[in-house]
């Protein structure tokens, strides 16, 4: 199986500027995402960005970038760039790695592809069981519920499913029906062409959720449990302390 990463990066983030250069260890941010990708067997890794600075910083560490136009709206629509550049076969699978995300699962990226090239559906993501109250509650946890034959039915930033009687006084009744979403996704670059050019839809808007735009135009999402515990994204300054602190624990 052949497939392609994209790793969009922004030098512009509102809560931690310059995230994708920030120092983990002696190697920025990017590099460690970078490298992560390059062990999960693809076929070629790519880094998509609009900042100079990136571009230089990834060239220096031998790694391969593609300059995208710097007024896309979302991710999604600078992996279809990249992959109208590449000139990627619609059938192509490209997986979408974020580029904050330094201590992602090599063997989780490899099983999204897989999980799309052996699905009719067009596009595929992860999940991860919830084993925490809090998270349940938490709008910043996108949580999932899937159908008997792994295709997500919705996502929402509420817990779902919803336990009647349970959730109305703040408890959990039954975790094991609790799932996370890991925004890790697989498409197929013909569907990503596409994707784009769809309106926001209703749902997505209410939510802030891009991916429901796939259900409600009618579309599969294929969604199976990662295989390994995926590791902390960077959104804040707190996060990349704490990512700094793992990462020197893990290399004494």
């Amino acid at each position: 199986m052949e497939f392609t990463v994209i790793i969009p990066a922004r030098y512009a983030s509102t809560r931690l500027p310059a995230k994708p250069l920030a120092l983990i260890g002696d190697k920025p941010m990017i590099q460690h995402v970078y490298e992560r990708a390059l062990q999960s067997d693809a076929e070629q890794v790519v880094i998509a960005t609009d900042d100079e600075r990136i571009k230089e910083t990834v060239l220096k560490f031998g790694g391969k970038v593609c300059m995208t136009a710097s007024d896309h709206q979302s991710g999604s629509d600078r992996l279809a760039e990249v992959c109208q550049i590449l000139k990627l076969a619609n059938d192509a699978i490209v997986v979408n790695v974020q580029g904050d995300e330094p201590f992602i699962s090599p063997t989780n990226i490899k099983q999204v592809a897989l999980g799309l090239a052996n699905s009719n559906a067009p596009m595929a993501t992860l999940s991860t069981p919830i084993d925490k109250k809090e998270e349940v509650f938490n709008s910043n946890v996108v949580k999932v519920v899937s159908d008997n034959s792994n295709q997500a039915l919705y996502f929402s930033r509420a817990p779902i499913a919803w336990q009647r009687g349970s959730f109305e006084n703040v408890e959990v009744k039954d975790l094991s029906v609790c799932q996370r979403h890991i925004g890790i996704y697989a498409y197929r670059a013909g569907f990503l062409a596409d994707y784009v050019k769809m309106s926001p839809s209703q749902l997505e808007q209410l939510e802030s959720l891009e991916q429901l735009r796939v259900l409600e135009n009618g579309h599969k999402i294929h969604i199976e449990e990662a295989k390994e515990v995926p590791g902390i994204g960077i959104d804040t300054l707190e996060d990349l302390e704490q990512a700094q602190k793992t990462y020197q624990e893990m290399n004494p």
